[in-house]
């Protein structure tokens, strides 16, 4: 655990920072994507919205898992009364900066990104720049052409916000184990990180499951990669991404240490989760498929896709 880098008399946190790491991979992934397939949008502020978004669904998805938690810290964060707003104001940002659910995230980002769809276009016939498109706009891009261009950004950007919460310490390490690439959290862990749970006994080195969760999510976004410059059904990549993102966080799931929920106890929230993405993924190359709408500009100006 690397909570924090310590520079002087700044403590940055490595959440944050390796947070910020895969919004600007993401970026130069999706503006890369943009460029290949001739679509007038500004990557930068596509991907700051969908982070924002993200943020703030994976905060409240993972507070809603423990309503009865959620009501005690927001008491706490009001203790000090609200003549005392700076004391308020701390409590909540020292609440938030900790407990996110990725499934929280996933589902806020892709209302944000459908959105942003729907209001981008290709490059029109006189197009230039993204400041001077041309007195005629190019075909409306449409919200699942907007998903397939972020699916492999998606996939690389959550592979290195992974190794955030490692450093964080957050709670997502795996089980025991003796293998040695093992890792062990730090003395007084605990402190840092209230809602952490330490392994038994303290001392032990457990899976880095952040790490196996880098692994795959870089072969998702090759995979993705390569797939985008091929000619595809609009809407294939979004479905490949989300059952394949699916697989990796079901099988991690066998070796972290997350409650066992569902099932007679055999299954945790995320792979119920999961289960739920590689379904509807496979739904959605199906679908891709059978509808056939191609990437090209001419398509889009008669899609509604």
């Amino acid at each position: 655990m690397y909570p924090y880098l310590n520079i002087g008399f700044m403590h940055l946190g490595t959440f944050g920072l390796l947070l910020w790491l895969s919004a600007v991979a993401a970026t130069v992934a999706m503006h890369k994507n943009f460029s290949r397939n001739g679509v007038d949008a500004d990557a930068l502020n596509i991907v700051a919205t969908v982070v924002v978004a993200g943020v703030i669904g994976a905060k409240v998805w993972h507070e809603l898992e423990d309503v009865r938690e959620l009501e005690f810290a927001l008491r706490m964060i009001g203790q000090p009364g609200w003549h005392h707003p700076g004391q308020v104001a701390l409590g909540f940002l020292g609440w938030f900066r900790a407990g996110f659910a990725w499934f929280g995230g996933m589902t806020a980002s892709i209302v944000a990104l459908m959105l942003q769809g729907h209001w981008a276009h290709f490059k029109g016939p006189q197009w230039k720049s993204i400041d001077d498109p041309g007195p005629v706009l190019g075909a409306r891009l449409g919200a699942m052409r907007m998903l397939d261009l972020a699916a492999p950004a998606t996939a690389l950007g959550y592979g290195i916000g992974r190794i955030g919460c490692l450093l964080a310490g957050d709670g997502d390490y795996g089980v025991n184990t003796t293998l040695p690439w093992g890792v062990h959290m730090m003395h007084g862990a605990d402190e840092y990180n209230r809602a952490l749970v330490l392994p038994t006994p303290a001392t032990a080195l457990v899976q880095p499951t952040p790490i196996y969760e880098l692994i795959f999510s870089l072969v998702v976004f090759w995979l993705l990669w390569r797939l985008g410059k091929r000619a595809k059904p609009v809407g294939l990549l979004t479905g490949v991404y989300l059952a394949l993102s699916g697989v990796g966080r079901f099988l991690v799931e066998f070796v972290r240490i997350n409650p066992r929920l569902y099932f007679h106890n055999t299954m945790s929230n995320a792979q119920v989760a999961a289960l739920t993405s590689v379904i509807v993924g496979l739904i959605v190359i199906a679908a891709s498929i059978g509808a056939g709408v191609r990437w090209s500009p001419q398509t889009a100006a008669e899609s509604k896709i």
